[in-house]
């Protein structure tokens, strides 16, 4: 066995019916290492993962060997005890509960006892942050805390056992700049401290300020490993998605006929005073720090939670929007930041989740759905959006992300808006997907579509938007022409 190895999976495919997801894949982590993860969306990084975690078994002949001891049917149970534990990206923690409890629920599993001791809950909270010299409010239910928070939650989870490895699927996909660099330090000390991290994310950036050695992984195929002087964006793009991307800038359009207006629209505790005007064919951004009000503004464009004073205006006519189905009737739809939360029903199929909100469209006048018409309508948005596998039964939840992204978008595309509001529109996704989904939305704006994209990413905004609004504080703080626009600019304006 290699010297200072915690980690060795070695040879591990795993096969699911009509898929083989895994093919032949190693993995080596060494002690106090930060060690990227890194392929496009369904490259078999979430199914390694699970592996490891005991949730799959993979297929027969992989190897497994934790600090150089072979291990047989991990279970989930059997991981924690070696010292594994795994972040997922929505934290996988329970809102409604305190943050004692949810740190401490770890210690509870493998326990047969019916009662809860409140007060070694509260202590093994308390120490678990200690170890991470960290203070948290005990008592405050997890809904209470900011997402940052809620993340540090999850860390100190891991802590309660002897933790050896952490893992962390999109850590950074919901956080601010500074957040961010939080994160990152903390991240830096459990090194220190001989605490290996297994880091998985999509933002190049950040990879390469904080990884020690690359792990990619193609297509379920194993491509290599690398340290990080060897490697440069375009090196690590190329392996990653076997083609050469370039993050392309669009030219951007000077467009004056309205088609949206909004003003004074206003919510207490949101956002106050908004107004603005989106062009037909027109890409809007809009951006600002984690608080600024974006969300909250296009929830109550959308109708899910309306604003209290203000006028919307569509074709120059006052819209009354007070619910969802008003705003899709008006051929408005809205595209949230949280796909598994919030954009799919996770347990029910591809086809299921398309044909969500056109179910009148494919029903005959009995209220039966016409099997044909279905069809044909997932067979149109598998093609167009080009989702894999091209499996219309296949459970959104065993996606990747950047498939299930085109299932939200397909669904609502579906519905043939006239405005689509598209918050965070390649959040957790790949390169390779997220320069996909940005010519996507450009060709349907060339084709009359307007747009609102939401996003905290500026090289996004940058990348695809005609103007951008700038939030600060629930008031639209700037409102900025594309052309020439720099991430400096919109930071000044965002501050």
């Amino acid at each position: 066995m290699a010297q200072n190895m915690l980690l060795e999976m070695h040879h591990v495919s795993k096969t699911f019916p009509g898929v083989k997801a895994l093919q032949d894949i190693q993995l080596e982590i060494q002690h106090g290492e930060i060690h990227a993860l890194i392929g496009e969306n369904g490259a078999g990084k979430s199914t390694l993962i699970k592996i490891l975690s005991g949730v799959y078994q993979p297929d027969e002949g992989a190897e497994i060997f934790i600090d150089g001891e072979l291990q047989k049917d991990i279970t989930p149970l059997g991981s924690l005890k070696h010292g594994i534990a795994v972040i997922y990206q929505d934290f996988s923690l329970f809102p409604n509960l305190t943050v004692a409890e949810n740190i401490a629920m770890v210690s509870r599993i493998g326990r047969k006892t019916k009662i809860i001791n409140w007060k070694e809950t509260h202590n093994i909270a308390k120490n678990a942050l200690a170890k991470l010299e960290l203070e948290l409010p005990l008592g405050t239910t997890l809904s209470e805390l900011s997402v940052a928070k809620q993340q540090l939650v999850a860390i100190a989870r891991a802590f309660v056992n002897d933790v050896k490895l952490i893992v962390m699927d999109e850590p950074t996909s919901a956080l601010s700049r500074g957040e961010v660099e939080s994160l990152f330090s903390i991240i830096r000390n459990l090194k220190e401290r001989g605490i290996s991290i297994l880091f998985i994310s999509h933002k190049l950036d950040e990879l390469f300020a904080i990884s020690d050695r690359f792990t990619i992984l193609r297509d379920g195929k194993y491509i290599g490993t690398f340290g990080e002087e060897e490697l440069d964006d375009d090196r690590l793009i190329s392996l990653m998605v076997g083609r050469r991307i370039e993050y392309k800038i669009f030219d951007k359009r000077t467009l004056n006929d309205p088609l949206f207006e909004v003003h004074n629209l206003n919510k207490a505790g949101n956002f106050k005073d908004i107004s603005f005007t989106l062009n037909r064919g027109e890409i809007l951004g809009i951006t600002g720090l984690v608080g600024a009000g974006r969300s909250e503004l296009a929830q109550a464009i959308f109708g899910l939670s309306p604003s209290d004073t203000g006028e919307i205006l569509l074709d120059g006519e006052p819209l009354h929007i007070e619910s969802p189905e008003q705003s899709v009737a008006h051929g408005i739809s809205y595209i949230p930041e949280n796909r598994l939360t919030e954009g799919l029903v996770l347990k029910k199929s591809m086809t299921d989740n398309i044909c969500l909100t056109v179910l009148n469209k494919i029903s005959n006048n009995r209220g039966l759905i016409g099997k044909e018409a279905q069809h044909e309508l997932v067979d149109t948005w598998i093609h167009d959006l080009n989702i894999k596998p091209n499996l219309p039964n296949m459970i959104a939840s065993k996606l990747s992300g950047g498939n299930q992204q085109r299932i939200v978008l397909s669904k609502w595309l579906a519905t043939e808006p006239k405005i689509l509001i598209v918050d965070e529109p390649t959040n957790g996704i790949d390169i390779g997907a997220k320069a996909d989904i940005h010519q996507l939305l450009r060709d349907l704006s060339e084709q009359g579509m307007s747009i609102i994209v939401i996003s905290s990413e500026l090289p996004e905004i940058l990348a695809i938007a005609d103007r951008v609004l700038v939030m600060r504080r629930g008031r639209i703080a700037a409102t900025l022409d594309g052309k020439n626009l720099t991430q400096e600019e919109i930071m000044k304006e965002a501050l």
